[in-house]
């Protein structure tokens, strides 16, 4: 994958509702109205404030990288990357390994599962 992102200290909250829609838009680099589609489609569930503000976590960043990942560089539609994405959480449980080609972004997605 493109953009590496550093093992964090084991003592950081992934769940940490930090990033507004644009700090995280900036992140990704992608248009906000992106993300709200992939919270449309289920594929992520942002934070909401008292005032029903979007905040997104370092996890949320994350699967959001992965998300970029197998729509930008492997073409697969939405849809698509919530069949995987599925995939991915069996194939942790079970133990199992994914194909060759989809081995990094499973590692980097079983991390945050």
């Amino acid at each position: 994958m493109s953009r590496s992102v550093s093992t964090l200290d084991p003592g950081f909250d992934l769940d940490k509702p930090l990033y507004t829609i644009s700090v995280a838009s900036e992140i990704l680099e992608t248009h906000p109205r992106t993300l709200m589609l992939y919270e449309d489609v289920g594929l992520i569930q942002p934070f909401r404030t008292s005032t029903n503000r979007r905040r997104y976590s370092q996890r949320d960043i994350r699967k959001l990288q992965v998300i970029q990942y197998l729509t930008r560089e492997k073409g697969v539609n939405l849809a698509g990357v919530r069949y995987i994405l599925s995939l991915f959480e069996i194939l942790k449980k079970r133990g199992l390994e994914p194909p060759a080609d989809l081995a990094e972004v499973f590692r980097r997605y079983a991390e945050i599962v």
